[in-house]
């Protein structure tokens, strides 16, 4: 009597691993990390610097914040929106922090 193989059909395979694997879920596409530091930065008054893609540096503290823009409360007591997509960085003015410490 000879012996006849059995073989699984490779299609069935692949689908039985296909349920078998978890996929790990897409990072979400909104941290909140960026409104996070602004409400930190809000909230303490900190002095900031606001370098500008032309190269102008601002300084100044956050006032409020938009999905497109940031008002910025100038020293001198003026107020000035600036876009989002026209700032280069923004970082702490630490000469003014160390004269109020």
């Amino acid at each position: 009597m000879t012996r006849k193989l059995i073989r699984p059909d490779i299609n069935e395979i692949k689908r039985l691993q296909k349920k078998d694997v978890k996929k790990r879920p897409p990072p979400p596409s909104k941290t909140n990390a960026e409104n996070y530091y602004y409400l930190k930065q809000m909230s303490n008054k900190t002095p900031l610097i606001f370098e500008l893609t032309t190269g102008e540096k601002i300084k100044g503290t956050l006032e409020w914040y938009d999905e497109s823009c940031l008002k910025i409360k100038k020293s001198d007591g003026t107020n000035l929106i600036v876009y989002k997509h026209v700032l280069k960085f923004i970082s702490k003015d630490l000469k003014k922090i160390s004269e109020s410490e």
